[in-house]
């Protein structure tokens, strides 16, 4: 009876997984074939410029935006969502509609909730990730301004640069949970919709991810 969403479901889940595989791996290997292995090096410059020339004021700043970049989107997935839950008091009248071009996959209710249920805890992965990365940010923001010796500032440093880029890799898993939402919003309209969705979504992010006018070797 679910076979065939369940299935399309697999596919989708496979597909996205492989891209992200793919990207992080090409990254490994050259770290400028995406703009995140060129930020996640510039992140590494930046921290030993700010503890170089002592710029707390534009450290101040870049973190400021990176909280606040995080705490927005933190707080849109919670409001996506509770949008969402809503669904699910009205779930009945909207079925049918959103069921009228879904030929082969299922209809029934039970189906209709697990869909609702994917689409929730990829908002709420979304917002865990989202959170953790503005913990991240806010305890590169006490290692950067702790006054210490040479040793002991060397070793802040250091870590500065770790959390700093584990708070980035967190907002990015975070970001690749909320493009999932593409998909999953399609599969509610139907499964054959959701590799579509899928297809689209790896080709518009492919687009983002590669460094502009990047030449093979």
């Amino acid at each position: 009876m679910y076979t065939f969403d369940l299935l399309c479901f697999c596919i989708s889940v496979a597909l996205y997984a492989a891209y992200n595989l793919f990207i992080r791996f090409r990254e490994s290997f050259n770290p400028g074939y995406t703009i995140h292995g060129i930020s996640r090096t510039a992140r590494v410059q930046w921290v030993a410029s700010i503890l170089e020339k002592k710029n707390g004021i534009l450290a101040v700043q870049t973190l400021r935006n990176a909280t606040m970049a995080s705490t927005f989107m933190a707080s849109t997935s919670v409001l996506l969502a509770v949008g969402v839950l809503s669904l699910t008091g009205n779930g009945e009248n909207v079925r049918h509609t959103w069921h009228s071009l879904n030929f082969f996959g299922s209809v029934e209710p039970s189906m209709f909730a697990f869909k609702i249920l994917a689409l929730l805890l990829n908002f709420f992965l979304a917002f865990f990730c989202f959170t953790s990365s503005l913990r991240l940010y806010t305890h590169v923001a006490f290692m950067l301004g702790a006054e210490s010796g040479q040793q002991d500032s060397d070793q802040l440093g250091s870590m500065a640069e770790k959390y700093l880029n584990m708070g980035a890799n967190h907002f990015y898993l975070g970001m690749r949970a909320f493009y999932f939402t593409v998909p999953l919003v399609f599969w509610i309209f139907g499964a054959q919709f959701m590799i579509f969705g899928t297809a689209f979504l790896i080709s518009i992010i492919f687009i983002l991810d590669k460094t502009p006018q990047h030449k093979e070797s």
